[in-house]
């Protein structure tokens, strides 16, 4: 896969979500025309909890619109809410998944030059976003995650814009291998020390390897994914 589609460029402020009000800015709302984009993200976008969101590793979300079937199949209940948008993520893309995109991947779009950084760790805002208790473990175990991508270049981006493969320096390196190996076949030390020789990988997932090859268990997931208590 060396093209896609950005069907919707979005971007949103922080605000309220759930019953408690937790501050996210996962409503992230369509925009009409070309938006300047730079090593932080979108003009106009925003992140509610900068520790574990944004930054130059995570600056722009992007998101499969073939994922929504999946979803809808899973969870009909809840099939009004599965559509573009529905995951906080900025660019909404057809054309490629988790499956065709690899780490260090360089993708033209617009004017702007973007390196996949990363593929996104689901964390419990997912849970209240869709009203579904453990919908961030969903999420996690499917691979149907999304990614961030890294902002070489800053220009400006368009809906209606095609993303080029520009480089691919490892290319046995899809998201989809990636998420396996995180979080089904965790421990597979061979694979853990090739992921970690790779250059760029951020420094909290490299902190993640070395520490699952030191101490031969997987770090505890559930501060992220499990909704906190109220008043916790």
């Amino acid at each position: 896969m060396s093209v896609f589609e950005v069907l919707e460029l979005r971007v949103g402020r922080a605000g309220p979500l759930g019953p408690a009000g937790a501050r996210s800015a996962i409503d992230k709302q369509p925009v009409a025309g070309p938006v300047a984009v730079d090593t932080l993200g979108f003009d106009g976008d925003e992140q509610a909890d900068t520790k574990h969101h944004g930054g130059p590793h995570k600056a722009v979300h992007a998101y499969a619109i073939a994922h929504m079937p999946a979803w809808t199949r899973e969870l009909p209940e809840r099939a009004a809410r599965f559509r573009a948008g529905a995951f906080g993520e900025n660019l909404v893309l057809d054309g490629a998944t988790e499956a065709d995109v690899c780490l260090g991947d360089r993708w033209r779009i617009g004017t702007a030059l973007f390196e996949v950084s990363q593929g996104r760790q689901p964390c419990w805002k997912l849970n209240l976003r869709f009203d579904v208790s453990d919908m961030a473990r969903r999420v996690q175990d499917s691979g149907r995650s999304g990614w961030y991508f890294r902002v070489l270049a800053p220009g400006i981006v368009a809906a209606g814009d095609r993303g080029a493969l520009i480089a691919r320096p490892n290319p046995d390196w899809s998201l989809a291998r990636v998420s396996h190996l995180l979080y089904h076949d965790r421990m597979n030390r061979p694979a853990l020390a090739e992921l970690a020789a790779i250059p760029g990988l951020p420094e909290s997932w490299l902190r993640l390897v070395d520490a699952r090859l030191a101490s031969g268990k997987t770090e505890d997931w559930s501060r992220r994914i499990e909704t906190p208590s109220p008043g916790a």
